[in-house]
């Protein structure tokens, strides 16, 4: 059986160290599954690390740096930036969000998972499916 490979927004990797008790559980459940190869680009690391590593926060950053190094990494062309522009007109998409959903469709992934609420304009693009686990979070 083949894996499926998802992008990971950041909130997901976020919810796995910060999230309540209900977003941890979900979210690892996703992040344990042996059937699932990750994929995350440069703009996760950049929402992720940067506050941690301000705040000393060094399990956080342990915790982050180990699942984002586990990952495969989506790299940052010009290519993809323009079609994070175009996506971002588009669908009105927040300009970190269409950065997302820009790599996971240079990553031709099967999904991306978020903890975007599924009426949010990430979920509702077409580019690439979108699952949100904003309902299992609360």
């Amino acid at each position: 059986m083949s894996n499926r490979r998802s992008y990971l927004d950041s909130n997901v990797l976020i919810a796995a160290w910060r999230g309540n008790a209900s977003a941890k559980e979900w979210v690892r459940a996703v992040l344990d599954d042996p059937q699932r190869r990750f994929v995350v680009s440069d703009f996760v690391r950049l929402e992720v690390l940067p506050k941690s590593t301000f705040h000393r926060q060094t399990a956080e950053i342990a915790f982050m740096e180990l699942l984002l190094d586990f990952a495969e990494q989506v790299p940052t062309t010009p290519a993809l930036i323009q079609r994070a522009i175009r996506l971002a007109s588009q669908y009105d998409l927040a300009p970190l969000d269409a950065l997302h959903v820009s790599a996971a469709t240079e990553a031709g992934v099967d999904e991306l998972i978020t903890l975007e609420k599924p009426d949010k304009p990430m979920c509702r693009q077409t580019e690439v499916r979108a699952v949100s686990l904003f309902q299992c979070s609360e």
